[in-house]
């Protein structure tokens, strides 16, 4: 085989659950890849980053399941690697901390199969980190050592000397102990470690979830077993433990740890959700609307002749939908941004100019209130409006204030419909099984059509959501929600994403402490 017919294989690790805490390293491997073979505790929104043609292949192992064994496992590398493919073997944690990929690193080097290993946020660390508990602190902790608890502690051959781990350092880590927890618990004190020893434990760590219990080490186990603590769970003994309470994501931030429902559309989601996890939120992603074209044509091309030959005095827009619609229906009659050259623009909401920003375009006057009744005000402060000719390019169904206001004003109104924001055709059912059993923390509404649409998702009862703080982006919104017996927690005064973001999180940290536990 000559070395130009050999693939190459990256060991990737994909961290302790959170898809965020994936390496850039990781990542432009898993872009690149040809082929994919994935663990159960990697986080399966990864996979939405592979090329789309890339082979996919579950190598998930649970103690008790395997869906390959080792050597199976082993093959497929080897095999792919020999057949000229980009294979990344995605594994959660670090590859080389109780991932077998050392295992797997040997068998390549053996083969003569090019590989790389890319480390990984090892549970060890991160996953405790996610549920509070620091590894090292100087006042309680300068060493720490990190154990498999997947053997039984009293065979007489184990390869885990519990006894004399139990003093030999500060913190002790137990990684795949859960289901030994007594038995792990009594040889570390029959080995001399003090039973009062805070400990904690973190199942599924840094995932929405995620739950963190804490006790001694006499305790744990009975905490464990009375919560109905399961695999995969991080074991950890030591003071540090006692930290959890003040040093639990929660108290550190007010969004650390919300499951937050975010009903934008598909394709603007990205920025809420970037905003949200930058916070340590788990956004819950169910577009409530869709943007439905409902463009003519003709009229477009009538529309741009009318702003190229001088005729409007001000093109008005309402939304950030209706700037990026509006322009890309210009660019397929044929137009471009020259046709705007001698109209003023008009912006309602910070949002809505920053996309034509975005566009390369700058709104002449702003309604910082992100309101139509804004925008009237603020066109007839100190002006006569009255015989002017405006453009509104703008969604079916939208709000009549804003036109029925400019026409009394004595304006002459061409209304150009686009698109219709209506109801996904399916949603993800993992967002509405969230929803319907009562396990959003938070929802955010960005427009009315998010609201009625989500309604409209749920068969018009949002009932679901009554324990859930709401989050408007403006009034307009808030009032929707109210119409469908949702009363809003937060109205943002700043209109836009970013706004409602700060301001969710300033009532958030104005609630009162929320109290330990379990979670």
């Amino acid at each position: 085989m000559s070395a130009a017919s050999l693939g190459h294989v990256w060991l990737v690790g994909a961290g302790p659950g959170n898809p965020d805490y994936i390496t850039v390293a990781g990542m432009n491997a898993l872009r690149r890849a040809e082929v994919v073979v994935y663990d159960r505790l990697s986080a399966p929104e990864l996979l939405a980053y592979a090329p789309d043609d890339a082979l996919l292949i579950d190598a998930g192992k649970a103690a008790d399941n395997h869906t390959l064994t080792q050597d199976e496992i082993n093959a497929l590398l080897l095999g792919h690697g020999r057949g000229g493919k980009r294979v990344v073997r995605l594994k959660g944690g670090d590859p080389y901390v109780f991932g077998r990929g050392g295992e797997e690193a040997v068998v390549l080097a053996d083969a003569g199969v090019p590989c790389t290993v890319i480390p990984g946020v090892t549970s060890a660390i991160g996953g405790l980190a996610a549920g509070g508990v620091p590894v090292t602190h100087r006042a309680v902790a300068t060493s720490f050592a990190v154990i498999t608890g997947h053997e039984d502690p009293t065979k007489p051959e184990a390869g885990v000397h519990w006894d004399r781990l139990a003093t030999a350092v500060d913190t002790l880590v137990i990684l795949m102990g859960v289901g030994r927890l007594d038995g792990i618990a009594r040889a570390l004190i029959e080995g001399g470690r003090d039973a009062s020893t805070p400990a904690a434990l973190v199942q599924e760590a840094s995932t929405p979830r995620q739950r963190v219990v804490t006790g001694t080490l006499a305790t744990i186990a009975d905490v464990a077993r009375d919560v109905g603590i399961e695999a995969p769970a991080l074991f950890v003994v030591g003071d540090v433990a006692a930290l959890q309470s003040t040093l639990d994501p929660r108290r550190l931030a007010p969004l650390a740890g919300k499951r937050v429902l975010v009903t934008r559309s598909r394709a603007q989601s990205s920025t809420l959700v970037d905003a949200l996890r930058a916070e340590g939120a788990w956004p819950i992603v169910l577009p409530a609307l869709e943007m439905e074209r409902r463009v003519d044509a003709t009229a477009v091309r009538d529309a741009r002749a009318k702003l190229e030959a001088g005729e409007y005095n001000w093109t008005i827009f309402t939304s950030s939908n209706a700037v990026d619609t509006f322009l890309d229906e210009l660019w397929g009659v044929g137009g471009d941004l020259r046709a705007l050259t001698r109209v003023s623009i008009a912006a309602i909401g910070p949002g809505t100019a920053q996309a034509l920003v975005r566009r390369g375009l700058r709104a002449d006057i702003i309604a910082e209130d992100a309101i139509g009744e804004g925008l009237l005000a603020l066109l007839a402060e100190n002006r006569m409006i009255e015989g002017w000719r405006v453009l509104l390019p703008r969604a079916e169904g939208a709000r009549d204030v804003l036109p029925e206001g400019l026409r009394a004003a004595g304006v002459i109104l061409d209304e150009l419909t686009l698109y219709l924001a209506a109801p996904p055709a399916e949603a993800p059912p993992e967002a509405l099984a969230a929803i319907r059993n009562g396990e959003i923390d938070v929802v955010t509404f960005a427009s009315s059509s998010t609201v009625r649409n989500l309604a409209t998702l749920l068969g018009g009862d949002l009932s679901a959501l009554a324990s859930a703080t709401v989050a408007c982006i403006g009034p307009i919104a808030a009032q929707t929600a109210r119409e469908y017996g949702l009363e809003p927690h937060v109205v943002a005064e700043v209109h836009t994403i970013d706004g409602m973001v700060a301001a969710l999180r300033a009532h958030l940290h104005s609630l009162p402490e929320a109290s330990p536990g379990t979670r």
